[in-house]
C-alpha cells in the first residue's frame, strides 16, 4: 500500500454536451441514489430546453462522484449509461492505467478517508463543493496494483449481500403495506367506508416535542433522546441513538413520558411526515420538529395507527395545514382534529399479528445486514485507510 495525491491516480474527463436532434436523458446529482440512477428522478430534455448543468457527457468506463459537501454519490457509467447528459455536480474521472483499476477507484471514492477529505477541502459561499484546487489536495492510500481486482471481488461480493439484504428489508416493509390496504384499503381515501375518528379521541394522549434544541453529551452515557434523522418509516436507529444530561432528559419529559407503544411522528423540516413506533421499554425523551401520540388500545393500535400515518395520501393531506415554505410544519392540533378511518380493533389486532410476525423476520434480515456491513467497513478501512 502506497500513500499518493489523488490527482495523480486519476483523469479528469468529460466534455460540454454539443448540440443534439431530439430528446436525451438527463441525469442530476438528485437522480442518483448513492450508487445507482433513481429512474422516476430521471429527466428527458432537447437540447435548447435543457437546465444550464445538463452540460457533461462522458464515454464508458467513467465513474462520476458529486461534488458537494456531505455528499456519497458515485456511478459507475457503462455503455448504456455513456448516452446520458449529466449533471456538472458531478465530477468525471477515470483511473489511470498501471495506477488503480477502475472497480478499485469505485470503492476509494466511497471510502470514509476520500469522503472525509472531500468535504475538508470544499469551498464555495452558499452550497460548498469540491473544486480541482481541492482534489489536489486529497492523498489516498492506493492497495498494490497487482491486489486491486482481488480486493474490488472482496468488497464487491459483500456489497452485494448487502443490498440483497436492503433489498429483503424493503420488500417485507412493502408486505406491512400490501396487507395493510388488504385489509383496510387506502387510510385517506377510504374506499372501504369505514367509521372516521378525530385522533385526539383515538389516543390517550398527543403531545408536541420541547420546542428546543437539546444539549447532547459528547459520551454515550446518560438518557437517550431520539433525534428526527433517526426516526425512519415504522423504525428507529437505535445504534444511532444519542444521550442527554438527567436535568435535561426531567425537562423534556414533562409533557408526556414516551413509552412503548407509542409514536413518534416527525414534523417540521427536511424529515417530515415520518411515523415510527418506540419497541421497547426505555426511558427516552424526544428531540425537536416531532410529536408523540400515545394510542387508546382499546380504539386503535400502534401498528394500525403508524403504518396509517406512514401513507403518501395521509402526509398529503396533514400537509394541507401546512405553515411556512421555508420550513414548513405540521401542527400538533391538525393532527389531533385529523379524521382517522376506524375500523373495529379486532381487525387491527389481526394486523398488529401480522406486523409483529413480519417484524422478526426484519430483526432477523437485519442482524445479517449488520454483520455484512460491519466487514465491509472493516475491509474498506484496511485497504483505503
Amino acid at each position: 500500500m502506497r500513500e499518493r495525491q489523488f490527482t495523480d491516480c486519476v483523469d479528469i474527463v468529460g466534455s460540454s454536451c454539443k448540440p443534439f436532434e431530439g430528446n436525451r436523458r438527463y441525469i442530476s446529482t438528485g437522480a442518483v441514489a448513492t450508487d445507482h440512477i433513481d429512474e422516476s428522478d430521471v429527466e428527458i430534455v432537447d437540447y435548447k430546453s435543457r437546465p444550464s448543468r445538463a452540460d457533461l457527457v462522458v464515454e464508458p468506463e467513467t465513474l462520476l462522484f458529486a461534488k458537494m459537501q456531505g455528499t456519497k454519490k458515485t456511478l459507475y457509467v457503462d455503455k448504456e449509461n455513456a448516452e446520458n447528459i449529466y449533471s456538472t455536480g458531478f465530477f468525471a474521472l477515470k483511473a489511470k492505467s498501471g495506477v488503480i483499476s477502475t472497480r478499485c477507484l469505485y470503492h476509494l471514492l466511497g471510502s470514509a478517508s476520500f469522503l472525509t477529505q472531500k468535504d475538508k477541502n470544499c469551498s464555495g459561499a452558499t452550497q460548498k463543493a469540491i473544486t480541482n484546487a481541492g482534489l489536489k489536495k486529497i492523498r489516498v492510500f492506493i492497495p498494490d496494483y497487482q491486489l486491486q481486482e482481488a480486493i474490488a471481488d472482496q468488497l464487491d461480493k459483500i456489497s452485494s449481500v448487502i443490498q440483497m439484504r436492503r433489498s429483503e428489508l424493503q420488500k417485507l416493509d412493502d408486505l406491512v403495506k400490501a396487507r395493510f390496504v388488504e385489509m383496510f384499503g387506502d387510510p385517506i381515501h377510504n374506499e372501504n367506508k369505514w367509521s372516521k375518528m378525530p385522533l385526539d379521541l383515538a389516543c390517550r394522549v398527543i403531545v408536541d416535542c420541547p420546542h428546543s434544541t437539546p444539549i447532547y453529551l459528547t459520551q454515550d452515557t446518560g438518557y437517550m433522546c431520539i433525534r428526527t434523522s433517526i426516526v425512519k418509516k415504522n423504525k428507529i436507529l437505535w445504534n444511532e441513538i444519542e444521550f442527554i444530561s438527567e436535568s435535561e432528559y426531567l425537562q423534556r419529559i414533562k409533557r408526556k413520558k414516551p413509552e412503548k407503544g407509542d409514536i413518534i411522528y416527525t414534523r417540521e423540516g427536511a424529515i417530515l411526515g415520518i411515523a415510527a413506533i418506540i419497541d421497547r421499554k426505555c426511558n427516552v425523551a424526544l428531540g425537536q420538529r416531532s410529536m408523540l401520540l400515545s394510542p387508546d388500545k382499546r380504539i386503535c393500535t400502534s401498528e394500525f395507527l403508524c403504518t396509517a400515518m406512514n401513507f403518501e395520501s395521509f402526509l398529503d393531506n396533514a400537509l394541507k395545514g401546512v405553515i411556512g415554505s421555508a420550513s414548513p410544519h405540521i401542527n400538533v392540533g391538525d393532527i389531533k382534529a385529523f379524521q382517522m378511518i376506524m375500523p373495529p380493533v379486532d381487525l387491527q389486532y389481526q394486523f398488529s399479528l401480522f406486523v409483529q410476525q413480519i417484524d422478526k423476520s426484519k430483526f432477523v434480515v437485519q442482524q445479517a445486514l449488520d454483520k455484512a456491513q460491519l466487514l465491509f467497513d472493516s475491509l474498506m478501512q484496511q485497504y483505503f485507510g
